[in-house]
């Protein structure tokens, strides 16, 4: 089952190059992969979801496809809800509907591969194949400066995955075996470390690095904002919301269970980087004048966020709260900046621009996007009762469940108190773009504006009844966590 989750939407993009047509062909397997993907969320214990089948015999490697745990459902969730709002939301260009459809099932079928296999080579290989159509979208469809953004993602993320790949064919190595439900089993026998400390040094830094390019952890985050900026809108809304999810997936799945040590030893640096996340790149994004690239270095900031919940979790592995902290805001930022990317699409579709200065009074041509991008906007920020409020308030909880007050704060709630100005920030920038583009008076960009069309409504809805499900629900999610497979 689990396989023809993972590979219906390479099957599409497959059966698109041959001849079908492309966008009846997408949503369709879109469609579908939401359907199994609810269906995995309440069987996912059952054997059903397993698939294997040898493809090397030295050393072993196999396509194998499992839930481990919780977390790889919660991702390939996500992966299929983004997915259907994304096929529904943007529109191709006349004549590159096979690209445009094509490159968005490609895309999908890697992140699900990636975040649905069990064997570390496919881990990241299915990950490398779904940039590829990223980078190929940015640079052939993409708009403003797309070449130069095609050049700049394509080069940061392969060398980050040059990193990262050192980082896990050293972690194999030791190991002895890619298979990684059979690394964490031995990992979890607890005892003498698996992996020496000094090793553990080496791999958690190229791992921190690896996965953190490809996360845009600062300064390694200047590709992102521009790439999203530049990027047709189903290829924005996967990528920010669905596949950058893949290195935060990655550290907490392989590097925290693996090489805790390492991370400890690296626990300061990375405190200092996600601030320079939170907060820089907040003051980074106070001052941008077009919507695409605000909401791509929003993006980036937020990341910061998650990666407190990780640092938490290195500090102190007993943390009951951290892991679904950081879960649960992985998949509440998945779904909101794939929501506002989509409807920027939109409004630069309806007015011809997205530049700030430009824009004005839209809220009275088009009050039904208005209404749902504020809904958009206010979860960015973490309005209580929206998804992003639930992983941010229980990233702030983790981060001082360890405190003691007998020894005082902790780097890591030290780090928190400051993050917690980004809450802040959010709200400088979210606020001040709202009041730009929908209220005051209309402006000619948007006097004559049209509303969103049922059509446009359908796959943003679908993505604000995801944000109000979590918000008001968050044990929708928690629950999956706290299941034993």
């Amino acid at each position: 089952m689990l396989a023809l989750l993972v590979f219906l939407p390479i099957a599409a993009f497959v059966a698109i190059l041959f001849g079908a047509p492309a966008r009846l062909t997408a949503i369709a397997a879109s469609t579908l992969n939401l359907a199994l993907g609810i269906y995995a969320a309440f069987t996912w214990q059952n054997d059903c979801w397993s698939f294997s089948v040898p493809v090397l015999e030295k050393p072993a490697l196999n396509l194998a496809f499992g839930f481990i745990d919780g977390m790889s459902v919660i991702m390939v969730l996500l992966s299929v809800i983004v997915t259907l709002a994304a096929v529904l939301s943007g529109k191709a260009p006349e004549g590159r509907e096979k690209l445009y459809y094509g490159s968005s099932l490609l895309i999908s079928g890697g992140a699900l591969g990636a975040f649905a296999a069990t064997d570390m080579f496919f881990f990241f290989a299915f990950h490398e194949l779904a940039l590829i159509p990223t980078f190929l979208m940015i640079g052939i469809l993409g708009r403003g400066d797309r070449r130069a953004a095609a050049w700049k993602i394509t080069i940061y993320l392969g060398l980050g995955s040059m990193v990262l790949l050192a980082g896990l064919v050293w972690l194999a190595n030791l190991a002895g075996s890619y298979d990684m439900g059979r690394i964490l089993a031995w990992a979890s026998l607890g005892g003498k470390p698996m992996i020496d400390p000094a090793s553990q040094k080496g791999i958690a830094a190229l791992l921190i690095v690896g996965f953190g390019t490809l996360v845009s952890l600062f300064p390694f985050h200047s590709w992102a904002a521009p790439a999203y900026a530049s990027a047709p809108a189903p290829v924005a809304m996967l990528h920010a919301g669905v596949l950058k999810k893949f290195g935060l997936y990655g550290l907490l799945r392989l590097a925290i269970p693996l090489v805790p040590e390492g991370l400890q030893f690296w626990l300061t640096p990375l405190l200092v980087l996600l601030l320079g996340n939170i907060l820089w790149v907040g003051w980074v994004t106070i001052s941008q004048k077009r919507l695409d690239l605000m909401l791509g270095n929003s993006s980036v900031m937020h990341m910061g966020y998650i990666f407190l919940a990780i640092a938490a979790l290195i500090a102190f592995p007993e943390n009951p709260l951290a892991r679904s902290a950081a879960i649960v805001l992985m998949f509440a930022h998945g779904i909101s900046i794939a929501l506002l990317f989509g409807l920027a699409d939109r409004i630069e579709r309806n007015t011809g621009s997205l530049d700030l200065q430009d824009l004005g009074g839209l809220a009275k041509s088009a009050p039904g996007l208005a209404f749902l991008f504020g809904i958009a906007a206010m979860a960015s920020i973490g309005l209580p009762g929206l998804a992003n409020f639930s992983g941010e308030i229980l990233v702030f909880l983790a981060a001082f469940k360890s405190y003691n007050g007998s020894t005082g704060l902790g780097p890591v709630q030290i780090a928190c108190i400051f993050s917690i100005w980004g809450v802040v920030i959010s709200a400088v920038y979210m606020l001040r773009a709202y009041r730009n583009i929908f209220q005051g008076p209309a402006v000619k960009a948007t006097e004559s504006a049209a509303d969103l069309t049922l059509a446009d409504r359908i796959p943003a809805t679908l993505l604000v009844l995801a944000l109000f499900a979590v918000g008001l629900y968050p044990n929708l999610l928690l629950n999956l966590l706290i299941q034993v497979p």
